[in-house]
């Protein structure tokens, strides 16, 4: 059975702008997972939010508009990390105070645990945060994170692996001394 015409994407601003208003937590949030630290997290999500944009009207909806945006987010930080690399001096390791506002839609507690987790993935290596967030985040399998980072399938693997190993040592040394004092 031969495939319909999908009917062609009126844009509407106000429609565009309600859409965009409700992903921009999301938006800021897969940012703030992607990069160290919080200093280019607004310029960033700007970014995806223009090509968010500029983009609907090829959104086909074979996928919830949440993952497609989602992928567009990712490329979009991607492209930005690439090219600011050589703008940038040394990034130091020490972790940014974060700045930011809880969700209405998350509990506090939640919103605590993940504030603390970003301050761990701040102290890994970006090569592994990119795949542990795209993997556990994002729920991507390795081979399509390897076709998204342009990467071969065992450094996929070789990356999450290394990148959990580090977590669970960092979340080791900050129990280490809540046992010490009992």
């Amino acid at each position: 059975m031969p495939r319909l015409p999908r009917p062609p994407i009126h844009r509407s601003p106000a429609a565009t702008q309600a859409l965009l208003l409700d992903l921009l937590p999301r938006v800021r949030s897969l940012v703030r997972y992607l990069v160290h630290g919080d200093g280019d997290v607004e310029d960033i999500s700007q970014e995806a939010l223009v090509a968010l944009m500029h983009g609907l009207p090829t959104y086909r909806g074979e996928a919830l508009l949440s993952t497609w945006a989602d992928r567009v987010v990712v490329r979009t930080t991607f492209q930005w990390l690439r090219r600011t690399r050589g703008n940038r001096g040394p990034q130091a390791h020490e972790p940014e105070e974060l700045v930011a506002v809880p969700s209405d839609d998350a509990p506090l507690d939640e919103y605590l645990h993940r504030q603390h987790l970003v301050t761990l993935l701040d102290l890994i290596p970006s090569e592994q945060r990119h795949a542990l967030v795209l993997h556990h985040v994002l729920e991507m399998s390795v081979p399509e994170i390897a076709a998204e980072l342009g990467i071969p399938f065992e450094t996929v693997r070789s990356r999450l692996r290394l990148g959990r190993a580090a977590l669970r040592v960092l979340a080791a040394e900050e129990e280490a001394p809540a046992h010490a004092v009992r």
